[in-house]
Order: structure tokens, then C-alpha cells, then sequence
């Protein structure tokens, strides 16, 4: 009898059971899409910066009382800077834009000769007007190209003759740079500009100057509409790690102090240069990078003045090399911000009279940069650096060169 009853609650079970667990069973909710790609950063709205940098000038004087052309009168300083701007993002990468950016400083140039003649040009306080174009190369990092407007505020004093006047010049702009994002309304800019003024009649000297300014910037902004767009693109991984080659190609101004009979703060001039360069990297604490650099270059520059009818030329225009090491830091996987500095050697000629010097001097270079992920093999940059170089004679004068310089290049990963 029992066994019959046991039966029976197993026959009932077998065919309850799976018709209950039919009737209570919930099928589980489609999995959520998967995204491919990463956030790309929102560029579009209004922005303020706070920045600073250092410019260089390149003043071409004449004068028609004493027999004076001086192809280069070189200063250098520092200024501060305040910005405001409003970019506009496209769907395709393409970012416009425009600023306006307050300038203040103290850009000077000297020279002082025979007969107590001397002068200083000085470039004070500024405002440039400016749009640009970029392109996003990579989630978080914009290159750009700008243009525009430049007004700019100057004063000269001199002896023999006596001269003492200010004046503002209008001019042009023209400059490139990146700008990454290092957090959601944050961001850093580097930057490089010239701008060249019209030539200023100067009555005391029956002649004219002519002003040029070099200046790289850097600049920290606040973005109020910062972070994440709604678009994202295609992620690339990129190993900072390993072996690179590259190229790059850059301008430079030389500033070369000479004392001696005449004495000049700088005689200055604008170069060309075309650099190879390989080098190792290597990450840390997984956001931290070491790496070493060598480099050949060339540079092409030359000054020249003719003071009382005494000819004098400086000129870089041979081959160079580099050895230097980086440190920096990753930002989003993709961009690096950088410091480098280490040996720089150079040929230098100079010629004053009679008297020549063809020689390599030593130096040393420090710098800062931004690099970026283009693909998984390539990276592009952009570099400003300052280089000192020891002093070489020339005749009864002493020659003490310097250089700064901005470059923009690329580099192939090897492994």
C-alpha cells in the first residue's frame, strides 16, 4: 500500500513541478549594448585662461645720423596673460574658434657703442584678437593654427642722440598649438606666436624699427561647458613603452651677446631647422614616463650689423646634436605632457672686421612638450626649448649665443 502511495506523489511531482517552475520562471533582460570607443571631450562653449610664457624680439634698426644697420637687435623677457574665447565643435572633429588675449610684460633689447650710443627697445603691454581652426587628433587633445590681430605697446630710450618715445603698432598674428584636457573643465595649452609690426619712424635717428616677436605660451583654462560629448570614437591603444624614431621640423631665434668696442644685449636672428632624432621610453606607476632623447640637427640663421662702417655677422648655420633626457606625465591614455633638458653642441661662425672664429661650442637645453597618440604606432608632438651655449671669441670680442626654439614632429614606434 505504501509503495503505491509513493508512487503516486512521484507521478504528481514529475509532472507539477516543471509546469510550476514554467509558470514562475522569468527570462533575464537583454544584455545592456556595448559602447566601443571612448568619450570624446566637448570643446564647444566659453572658456578663460591664465598663462604665461616667455617672447623674444627681433628689432631691425637703421638710422641715417651715424652709419648704423643693424640686422637684428635681440630681447628677451617674460609676460603674463589673461584669455577669453568661445569654440564651436563639428561632428567631424573640426573645432573653430576665436579669443581675445590681455598681455603685460617686460621685453627688452639693448645695445651701446662708441661714443656713448646706446638704446633699449621695449615691449610692454599687448592685446591680440584672434580666431583659430583645429582638429581633435585624438579624444582629449586639440592642434590648432590661429591668426589675427595684434596691437602692441613700445618704448625707446637712447643717448647720442637723445631719444626718448612710445608708441603703439598694430600687426599681425599667425601661431599653432595644442590644447588637452587634463580634467572635465580643465585644460593646457602650449602655445607658439608671431607677430610682426609695421616699421616706426624715429626722428632722433633719421631712420626706423622694425619689431618682430617671438613668444610660447602656456597657458591653464577653464572651460564652463567641459567634459564628456555624447560622441565617442575608436580607441587605440598605444604602449608608451619601447624604441622610436622621428623627424621634426621647427624655428629658432639666436640671441648672441657681444661685448667688446660695441656691445649689444643681442644680436639676433630667425632660423630654420630640420632635426632626426631616436629615443627610448619607458612607463612608471602606470601614468609616469622616462625617456631619453638623441638627436642631429641642423640650423640655419644669420645676423649682421654695420656700426660706423665696421661689419659684424653671427650665424648658426651648420650641423648640431642633442643628448637629453624627458620626464612626464599621461593623461587619458593617449596625450603626454612632458619636461626635457640635458647636453646640446653646436658650429657657430662669427665674423666682426678682419676677424673670424668657426667653432663647436657645449650647451645645455630645457624644454616642455606635448605628445599624442595618433595610432598605435604613431605620435605627434609639439616642443618649445630654451638652449645656453658657452662663449666662443671672435677677434677682440666675445660671443655668448643662446637659442629658443619650437618644433613640431612625429615619432614611429619601432617595438
Amino acid at each position: 500500500m505504501s509503495k503505491r502511495i509513493t508512487a503516486a506523489i512521484v507521478a504528481t511531482l514529475s509532472v507539477s513541478v516543471p509546469a510550476m517552475a514554467a509558470d514562475i520562471y522569468v527570462p533575464s533582460a537583454d544584455p545592456a549594448p556595448l559602447v566601443s570607443g571612448v568619450p570624446v571631450y566637448d570643446w564647444s562653449g566659453l572658456y578663460f585662461g591664465l598663462g604665461a610664457g616667455t617672447a623674444l624680439s627681433n628689432n631691425q634698426v637703421t638710422t641715417g645720423t651715424v652709419t648704423n644697420s643693424f640686422g637684428g637687435i635681440g630681447g628677451r623677457g617674460y609676460f603674463g596673460e589673461l584669455t577669453a574665447g568661445y569654440d564651436y565643435a563639428l561632428a567631424n572633429g573640426i573645432v573653430v574658434g576665436g579669443s581675445v588675449n590681455g598681455r603685460w610684460g617686460d621685453i627688452d633689447a639693448n645695445w651701446s657703442g662708441v661714443a656713448s650710443w646706446s638704446g633699449q627697445i621695449t615691449a610692454e603691454y599687448g592685446i591680440d584678437v584672434v580666431g583659430r581652426v583645429g582638429y581633435a587628433l585624438t579624444p582629449r587633445t586639440l592642434a590648432y593654427a590661429l591668426a589675427g590681430y595684434s596691437w602692441q605697446h613700445f618704448k625707446l630710450t637712447g643717448t647720442t642722440p637723445a631719444v626718448s618715445t612710445n608708441w603703439n603698432e598694430n600687426g599681425y598674428i599667425v601661431g599653432f598649438g595644442t590644447e588637452s584636457a587634463i580634467h572635465d573643465n580643465w585644460t593646457l595649452s602650449s602655445e607658439y606666436r608671431y607677430a610682426n609690426y609695421g616699421g616706426q619712424s624715429i626722428a632722433a635717428y633719421g631712420g626706423s624699427i622694425d619689431p618682430v616677436i617671438h613668444s610660447f605660451h602656456t597657458r591653464l583654462n577653464y572651460r564652463l561647458n567641459g567634459g564628456p560629448s555624447g560622441q565617442t570614437a575608436a580607441p587605440v591603444i598605444y604602449d608608451w613603452n619601447g624604441l622610436k624614431v622621428g623627424g621634426a621640423l621647427g624655428l629658432g631665434v639666436a640671441l648672441n651677446e657681444v661685448t667688446g668696442t660695441v656691445g649689444f644685449d643681442s644680436m639676433s636672428n630667425e632660423a630654420f631647422i630640420a632635426e632626426a632624432n631616436v629615443g627610448y621610453d619607458r612607463v612608471f606607476g602606470g601614468h609616469w614616463l622616462g625617456g631619453v632623447v638623441l638627436a642631429a640637427r641642423y640650423d640655419g640663421g644669420r645676423s649682421a650689423l654695420v656700426y660706423g662702417g665696421t661689419g659684424a655677422v653671427a650665424k648658426t648655420e651648420s650641423a648640431g646634436f642633442d643628448a637629453l633626457v624627458r620626464a612626464g606625465r599621461i593623461f587619458g591614455d593617449r596625450t603626454l605632457g612632458y619636461v626635457i633638458g640635458g647636453y646640446s653642441w653646436q658650429k657657430m661662425t662669427g665674423t666682426i672686421g678682419a676677424a673670424s672664429n668657426n667653432t663647436g661650442v657645449n650647451g645645455f637645453t630645457i624644454g616642455t612638450g606635448l605628445e599624442f597618440a595618433v595610432s598605435e604606432k604613431l605620435t605627434a608632438y609639439v616642443e618649445t626649448r630654451y638652449t645656453g651655449y658657452e662663449d666662443y671669441t671672435v677677434g677682440a670680442f666675445n660671443v655668448d649665443p643662446s637659442s629658443h626654439s619650437v618644433r613640431v614632429g612625429a615619432k614611429w614606434k619601432l617595438y
